[in-house]
Order: structure tokens, then C-alpha cells, then sequence
């Protein structure tokens, strides 16, 4: 069975995390049934050993990577390491993780907060990308940006408010800005939580947004298809 290492880095807030669980459980349940999964909380110091897993999922958080708190410091040392030793998959916090370990650069954006459902075009396809798609649609939240990808990164997904939202190197480490993982009803709640801190107007048409279709069913296909692939 496919053993996948999820790398806990935060947590939703205590209000919703009973009725939506945490995010490991996000991504447990976006990917289903056939994958043997352990949660390493991180910010409590554990670490898996990249060797031992097929492929490693880092989540999102509420921190910024840019910050010098010792368990973003190890992560990043934990990323470079890693690297080529297992499959790497990087969500929002962990996207921005992953480029900013492997020689990007990651900043609060002067575009403000990302957040309700955000359309991205797709300009690389991927052999992991079945079933193919020109754009998806996914919700999103978030206010740093990775600025600079690095030199050995391509762009696989974008969009004009996030030019770099999804990241591919070699082939056997992926990255993206929005969250696959977040249901419409997580994303909502989360969005018109945060009232006190966006503008009422944006967080008003980012609900709307997530009324509509989206694409989580098809980035589900395509993580599993990149896990499963050969590891590396």
C-alpha cells in the first residue's frame, strides 16, 4: 500500500475543526481509501523519515515561511533534505515552503487576501494530470505569494492574482496555492469567519464564489496519480 506522510504545520480554527476535522483528515478523505497515512505534527518536532514513505504532503498554515521560528527553520532544512528521497507534495503553506526551500522567494503580496473560489489556468501538462484540463477552479486562501519560483521550478498552474500557483520539479515534487482539500462548506465558514479582518465586500463575493462548481475531484485524481507514480 501506498504510504503517505502528512506533515501537520497548522490547524484550522477550534470553532470549525469539529465539524470539519483537521487538515490531515482534509486530505485523508480528498484522497480516499488505498493510502496508509501517519500525521507528523511538525511545530511539536516530528519528523518522518522521507525514505520510509512514498510520497509526503506538507498542509497548509496560518504562519508565514519567512518567519524564524525554529520548526519553519527545520522544515525548510527538512524540504532540502528530502528532496529526490520521496515524492513532495506542497499545499498554500506547504507550496510556498516547498519554493521557498528549494531557492524561491515567498512575501505577504501587495494584492491582499486570495480567498473564495479562484480559477487557475493549467501551462504545463503534466504525465500525472488525467484527466486533462485547460483550467480548474479551486478555493483559496491566502495573503504571502511566492514572488520568485527558483531557477529549476516550472510553473504548472497560474492565474493573474497568483502568477506562480502551482509548481512542478523534476518529477517527483509538486506544489500549488489553493486547497484541493478544503470543501466548499469548510472554505465558506473559514472565509466569512474572517470578516473582522477582509473587506466585508470581498469576503461577501468570495462566498458567493464558492456556491459554484469546482475542481477538487479532478486535483484529487491528479495527486494520486503523482503519488502512486513511480517513486523516485
Amino acid at each position: 500500500m501506498t504510504r503517505i506522510a502528512i506533515l501537520e504545520t497548522g490547524a484550522p480554527p477550534a470553532a470549525l475543526a469539529g465539524t470539519h476535522g483537521d487538515y490531515p483528515a482534509m486530505f485523508r478523505d480528498l484522497l480516499g481509501e488505498g493510502f496508509a497515512f501517519e500525521t507528523f505534527d511538525v511545530q511539536a518536532g516530528e519528523w518522518p523519515d522521507a525514505e520510509a514513505f512514498h510520497a509526503a504532503i506538507i498542509t497548509g498554515s496560518s504562519a508565514g515561511v519567512y518567519e524564524a521560528d525554529p520548526w519553519i527553520v527545520d522544515l525548510l532544512d527538512w524540504i532540502r533534505a528530502a528532496r529526490g528521497r520521496t515524492r513532495m507534495v506542497g499545499v498554500c503553506f506547504g507550496h510556498q515552503a516547498m519554493a521557498q526551500a528549494l531557492g524561491g522567494r515567498v512575501e505577504k503580496s501587495d494584492k491582499g487576501w486570495g480567498v473564495g473560489l479562484h480559477r487557475y489556468e493549467v501551462v504545463s501538462n503534466e504525465p500525472w494530470m488525467s484527466p486533462v484540463a485547460a483550467s480548474v477552479a479551486l478555493p483559496a486562501s491566502h495573503q504571502d505569494q511566492v514572488v520568485e519560483p527558483p531557477t529549476d521550478a516550472r510553473v504548472i498552474l497560474r492565474s493573474d492574482f497568483t502568477p506562480f500557483a502551482g509548481l512542478a520539479w523534476g518529477e517527483d515534487a509538486i506544489s500549488m496555492q489553493p486547497h484541493p482539500e478544503f470543501t466548499p462548506a469548510f472554505a465558506t465558514a473559514l472565509t466569512a469567519g474572517r470578516h473582522d479582518r477582509i473587506d466585508p465586500a470581498l469576503v461577501e463575493r468570495a462566498v458567493d464564489s464558492l456556491k459554484t462548481a469546482d475542481d477538487r475531484a479532478i486535483l484529487a485524481d491528479w495527486i494520486k496519480a503523482f503519488v502512486v507514480s513511480r517513486n523516485p
